[in-house]
């Protein structure tokens, strides 16, 4: 497991789901975690629990699709703590669900803006400060969506296939400057999305039963994992959890 002392870390989407569980995680290693969401009150409430018994935590609202918000969040970071170390790009959305002519294309937009212009402006600010200090670890979400077409997800299929294209243009760009980016499809994960994925109603995604979605937690040990050196073959790819190989590299439970 990554020795995280001394570093500082942003997690984008904080305020539930995979974001708080990493920020928990991420702290329980050492780590100073900044605390990124537009909730502003659940977020501090997160940091203030994290800090409460030993931690170091950060809470800065911020809307990932407004550049500069996250330039202020990467710059608040840095001021803060005097690094950034590692970013993860987690912000996301997969609401409205609707097949393409039933969509509303502000709706539409607005996961776009989100799901893709909240990865590139965390790459975007926090690049030039990682390759400043010699290097640092930019995680963004990513899902199987990336590479498959399921209906109702348009937004979401499309939007997680641009990611894994940052992700791949983040890596050979910044590679040789010490930036390591990668990419996370964790599968599907107990968290609100899936609560919302059920209710459409639509694709076979909806029909999984509740038990078949892994918890956030192991998401948050993924992203610890991947901040390592032993995750450097996964640099400009999607690191995948649904695989008995990727959870056993993790330290998780085999697929059932």
């Amino acid at each position: 497991m990554s020795d995280l002392n001394g570093k500082t870390v942003i997690i984008t989407g904080a305020s539930r789901g995979i974001g708080e569980a990493t920020a928990r995680h991420l702290a329980d290693l050492g780590a100073t975690v900044v605390l990124a969401a537009r909730s502003a009150h659940r977020i501090k409430a997160i940091a203030d629990d994290i800090a409460a018994p030993s931690g170091e935590a950060i809470a800065v609202p911020c809307d990932v699709s407004i550049a500069a918000d996250v330039s202020a969040l990467i710059d608040t970071a840095v001021a803060r703590t005097g690094r950034l170390d590692i970013l993860v790009n987690n912000a996301g959305l997969i609401d409205p669900i609707a097949r393409l002519a039933d969509s509303d294309p502000e709706a539409w937009g607005g996961v776009v803006d989100v799901n893709v212009k909240g990865v590139y402006h965390g790459l975007r600010f926090a690049i030039p400060k990682m390759a400043a200090r010699g290097g640092g670890t930019i995680v963004n979400i990513s899902s199987g969506a990336a590479t498959s077409a399921l209906e109702g997800w348009s937004h979401y299929c499309a939007t997680k296939a641009a990611v894994l294209s940052l992700t791949r243009v983040a890596d050979k760009e910044y590679r040789d400057q010490g930036v390591r980016v990668i990419g996370l499809s964790p599968g599907t994960v107990a968290t609100e999305m899936q609560v919302q994925i059920k209710a459409s109603g639509i694709n076979p995604v909806s029909q999984l039963d509740p038990s078949a979605h892994i918890p956030p937690e192991w998401v948050a040990r993924a992203i610890a994992w991947l901040a390592g050196p032993e995750a450097d073959g996964h640099r400009g790819a999607d690191f995948s959890l649904k695989t008995d190989e990727g959870r056993a590299a993790v330290g998780l439970a085999a697929l059932a």
